[in-house]
């Protein structure tokens, strides 16, 4: 057993816990999982599998880790890519296939042939257009400077709900899912019992609720997963996170996946229906309990709460039910009626104070973003408003959470 397999087996049985290491941490090391198929652990993770006519790639990693991702399949074996996977159109999915592209150029070798789904292009459209956007957002999530790209490598092939093909005697299946993303395909390798599902599964609450970036799908999510637990995969290899192994264990990883999803679309979509507001709904809509204990569906990136909100917005709109939010007063306009009230800014910060010592975080931030939009330029309530942030991040759980308030501490009040 490697060292992959290793951690994939403490992940597993809970010797080791996302909070001790992050299912996303890049360990940089190549792993036979199978019979002429090997796992490169990267962010984000590639699976290379060997066939007698060259290389097949499921994924090929970002940009950052692209030299050395090209050097552990290189140093697995010295056959030329003959054909590239994009499981969707993620930057930290596409941008290793430039090492591998310009290898093929310099030996005098057709390039990689690229194939996705037919989104995938339209994906780097909206990228293209929106890059100034993405770059802001990617770096306020991820708390670090992201620059956007503007040139992608496009696929060669694309298909629309599945594809098969044969190469070098081994038999690819593509499937197309939305999901965490609408271009999103999962590889089944049915002869080596191997399944790539790309972000389907990431070993965290599945990424179905993003508060900063475009829609999600977590109903034909739910069913994507369904469908692969019951091919029999003996291993699977996520998009991030580690391999699992052993049917059983896939299985159960897919199914309870698509068990938490179902539960907090359908009860969502439920109360929708009955013309709960959005204020109800999150209140009313948890996630089961049982299921965030599991080592796989641990809270770190993606929450439930935003998995609820992006259900709302997929089937309601971005109204949330309460008339007084439909057209609101301007926020700092709300801000000096609430300090007026309060007795002044000061009052309402030293409030927000006494609120995050005590642990209520939620209202904490308000009342400290609002005495700060009415005194920006009070020296004692910018650090209070930043401290406060800060303490909220870091009593928060997930990646998304922790890096908006990150940011926000950073910042200066806004004033209008």
């Amino acid at each position: 057993m490697g060292r992959v397999a290793e951690i994939a087996e403490q992940y597993w049985t809970g010797a080791l816990s996302p909070q001790q290491q992050h299912p996303f941490t890049p360990l940089g090391e190549l792993e036979e999982v199978g019979r002429g198929v090997a796992f490169v652990s990267s962010f984000a993770n590639v699976t290379a599998i060997a066939s007698e006519r060259g290389l097949i790639l499921v994924d090929t990693g970002s940009a950052p880790f692209a030299v050395e991702v090209h050097g552990c399949v290189r140093a697995w074996s010295d056959a030329p890519v003959h054909t590239a996977i994009f499981t969707h159109g993620h930057i930290d999915h596409v941008f290793g296939i430039e090492r591998f592209d310009a290898e093929a150029r310099a030996d005098g070798r057709p390039l990689p042939r690229v194939i996705a789904h037919q989104a995938v292009p339209l994906r780097f459209d909206r990228y293209r257009v929106t890059a100034g956007y993405n770059s802001c957002i990617n770096a306020r999530q991820f708390s670090m400077p992201v620059p956007w790209p503007v040139h992608f490598r496009e696929p060669d092939d694309t298909y629309a709900s599945q594809l098969t093909f044969s190469l070098g005697g081994v038999d690819v299946e593509l499937h197309h899912a939305r999901g965490e993303t609408d271009d999103h395909t999962w590889v089944w390798l049915p002869s080596l019992r191997v399944l790539c599902t790309g972000d389907l599964f990431i070993w965290a609450v599945p990424n179905a609720g993003n508060p900063q970036k475009v829609q999600r799908y977590p109903r034909e999510w739910a069913q994507a997963l369904r469908r692969m637990a019951h091919l029999g995969a003996e291993v699977m290899c996520p998009g991030h996170g580690v391999p699992i192994f052993g049917a059983a264990r896939v299985r159960l990883a897919l199914d309870e996946t698509a068990e938490l999803l179902e539960s907090l679309h359908d009860r969502t979509l439920a109360l929708m229906n009955e013309g709960a507001p959005l204020e109800d709904i999150l209140r009313e809509v948890k996630a089961p309990a049982r299921l965030l204990e599991r080592p796989y569906l641990q809270p770190i990136y993606d929450e439930p709460e935003f998995i609820v909100r992006n259900v709302w917005r997929l089937y309601g709109g971005w109204w949330d039910g309460d008339a007084a939010a439909l057209k609101p007063p301007p926020p700092t306009v709300l801000a000096h009626e609430v300090a007026a009230l309060a007795g002044g800014a000061a009052a309402l910060c030293a409030r927000a104070e006494a609120l995050g010592g005590a642990g209520q975080w939620a209202l904490a931030c308000q009342l400290a973003e609002w005495a700060a939009r009415v005194a920006p330029d009070d020296p004692a309530i910018v650090a209070a408003r930043a401290a406060i942030y800060r303490g909220r991040a870091q009593a928060e759980t997930s990646l998304m959470a922790k890096g908006i308030f990150r940011d926000a501490a950073g910042m200066r009040p806004r004033r209008r």
